[in-house]
């Protein structure tokens, strides 16, 4: 199978199910975020030596290529979902609540603004959580002028609080302070 088709080369793609967009379209840029927030997430954790969390980054890594496959899908007229595609990972949102309130119960009380830095591996985090937060923003973009399932929205959302978490929490595990916004 060769990897270049040719057949974008005029500025358009195809979707999932059928029928080609333009490459700036809403929704190839709203899957477009979602894969880059993917990337985001492997390099990050490359980047940390904490492998409960690395585990933790490659199960949302597979969701977010469930979600990703979800958004480059036409939607259906009469709004199922299309057979080829697996399910969404609906639970997870409660999942990622509760990791959340794991790192909280290890972390010091937060209560100053935190700046995106410390070591590799929380910066990456922190990182990935900006483009999650972008990538959130494109959804919802798209879920404006299309059918968008309301569980991506909730997913990307819930995401961007546990990396915010996950980034503190890799700080605090390597023994680095966070790092404090002074006014």
């Amino acid at each position: 199978m060769k990897i270049y088709t040719r057949t974008g080369d005029a500025g358009d793609t195809t979707l999932f199910g059928g029928g080609r967009v333009s490459k700036d379209h809403p929704r190839v840029a709203a899957y477009g975020a979602v894969d880059e927030l993917n990337a985001a997430l492997g390099w990050a954790g490359t980047q940390i030596g904490d492998e409960p969390l690395q585990e933790r980054l490659l199960t949302l890594q597979h969701d977010l290529f469930t979600i990703g496959g979800a958004l480059a899908a036409v939607p259906r007229e009469d709004g199922s979902r299309h057979p080829h595609l697996p399910p969404l990972p609906t639970e997870r949102a409660e999942e990622m609540e509760g990791w959340i309130d794991e790192a909280s119960g290890e972390l010091p009380e937060l209560r100053e603004f935190v700046l995106p830095g410390g070591t590799p591996g929380a910066a990456a985090l922190h990182r990935a959580r900006t483009i999650c937060r972008r990538a959130e923003r494109k959804v919802v973009h798209l879920a404006l002028h299309e059918a968008v399932e309301e569980d991506v929205i909730v997913y990307l959302n819930r995401l961007s609080d546990l990396l915010f978490s996950m980034a503190r929490l890799a700080n605090h595990r390597a023994g680095h302070p966070d790092v404090v916004w002074k006014k």
